[in-house]
């Protein structure tokens, strides 16, 4: 995951020190000496996400965070403040400014990365939300959805699996406080049952359970089709390095250290509200968008219409702000075989289970479209080439695979081509387009079932 990230500190040493780690993570990494230079590199770079240090000359982070959040063209930029250890009334003045969370010196390595992590994958959803919405407009289809009401946290669900007593009325009351509801649990079963008949947009778990234990449930989570979607947040030991990397490798989204502290709590709980917030605003708005003229009647997928004018918007947006984005053109391989032996009703069957297995391949953001008859193409934004080609990689073996089973019970062992393209300086859609359709073609002329990528032959 790639990004601009605008590091905000008068003292040249630690502006080195997270420069060096946050190139290690191959983020794009600007600086700013005080808060004035702050607002300024804001509106000029429109990073991804500021580090902002509090304590600075001319103008305090603070003060900076107040005037980028205030300002229309920078507010939805995510701010972390940089505070010192002790320093709760930062954090407090921190969040009543519009930060958006907290990290604390020194700074922890893993707090670091999984911070900017969770941020961009909050900002990334939003962009992708704001772009759709620019296009359902432009097709005259504008739908209802109100982006705003995705950043609010009043009124949301939250489901804390932890049985120490003192620490879950301590969490309640603070949530409860910004009108988030909690409900209480301390075992798997319970928290699974629970969970499955309410609309959470968080869990919390204590991996310090007595009787039940916390990663497995996180791992229950993940492999549950209803409820995977649910972000989570551990409670974890701070010297438990082993427990927290594991839950990070299996796909919690965040965590808080014993003690809870009541600030940094209430940052990450909202964080992964609204980022559950956006990614449910992008399913209705494509929900809305079902009953309109810019969804392919068979597969459900966008149509061929809706693709032509996103992925111009999409390509003059990545162009200005310097964002990666992949394209993945494919098709089903001898699909007139296929129609001309078990008919075009199985044909059509076909077509809409491979465009299930696309879905589920891909991530929210990403847009899939029926391109025309058994081809299809999906949009990536903010992607590298690298990184669309695994996606394409694992739709591949996800048609392979598995057998499709026809509307006679019939199973048919289908396979398709993929072809892959990445948007270059001075790019156009059409030349991204074209570039993907040479792969794709590629790919057919070098024996089908395969995914190939523009490297390969245009470099």
């Amino acid at each position: 995951m790639t990004a601009k990230i605008l590091v905000v500190d008068d003292i040249v040493f630690n502006v080195k020190l997270l420069e060096t780690k946050l190139k290690q993570e191959y983020y794009e990494v600007f600086v700013a000496s005080n808060g004035v230079e702050a607002v300024k590199k804001a509106k000029e770079l429109n990073p991804d996400i500021i580090l902002m240090d509090v304590m600075m000359p001319e103008m305090d982070g603070i003060e900076a965070t107040k005037i980028i959040k205030n300002d229309p063209n920078t507010m939805h930029i995510p701010i972390i403040i940089v505070t010192a250890l002790n320093a709760q009334e930062d954090k407090v003045n921190g969040l009543s400014a519009g930060a958006d969370d907290f990290l604390t010196k020194p700074i922890n390595d893993h707090a670091l990365i999984t911070r900017i992590k969770s941020l961009l994958r909050l900002k990334f959803m939003m962009d992708e939300l704001r772009a759709r919405h620019v296009t359902s407009n432009q097709l005259g289809v504008g739908e209802e959805i109100i982006i705003d009401e995705s950043n609010k946290i009043e009124g949301a669900k939250v489901i804390l699996v932890d049985d120490d007593v003192a620490q879950a009325k301590k969490i309640k009351e603070k949530l409860n406080s910004a009108g988030i509801s909690v409900d209480t649990v301390t075992e798997e079963q319970e928290t699974l049952s629970l969970a499955e008949k309410n609309n959470y947009g968080l869990f919390i778990i204590s991996t310090q359970l007595i009787d039940s234990d916390g990663l497995r449930l996180c791992s229950h989570i993940k492999n549950h089709d209803k409820l995977r979607g649910i972000p989570i947040l551990i409670i974890v030991e701070e010297a438990d390095e082993k427990t927290l990397t594991k839950g990070l490798e299996m796909g919690v989204n965040d965590y808080l250290l014993y003690p809870v502290e009541s600030n940094e709590l209430l940052a990450r709980t909202t964080t992964q509200i609204k980022r559950k917030n956006y990614q449910d605003a992008l399913r209705e708005n494509y929900i809305h968008n079902l009953s309109l003229s810019v969804i392919d009647q068979l597969t459900n997928l966008y149509n061929r219409r809706y693709f032509d004018i996103h992925i111009k918007n999409l390509v003059t947006n990545a162009a200005s702000t310097g964002k990666n984005l992949s394209l993945i053109m494919l098709d089903i391989d001898h699909f007139k075989n296929i129609n001309d032996t078990y008919g075009h009703q199985a044909g059509d069957v076909i077509i809409q289970e491979v465009a299930r297995r696309i879905l589920l391949g891909v991530r929210p953001a990403d847009l899939s479209a029926r391109y025309g008859g058994e081809e299809f193409v999906v949009i990536l934004p903010d992607t590298k080439l690298e990184d669309a080609i695994k996606v394409s990689e694992r739709i591949r073996q996800s048609v392979e695979m598995y057998p499709l089973t026809t509307v006679n019970s019939s199973e048919i062992k289908c396979t398709i081509s993929l072809g892959v393209s990445a948007l270059s300086s001075d790019d156009s859609p059409e030349n991204l387009l074209k570039r993907a359709d040479q792969c794709l073609y590629k790919a057919k002329e070098g024996g089908r079932n395969r995914v190939v990528a523009e490297e390969a032959f245009f470099t």
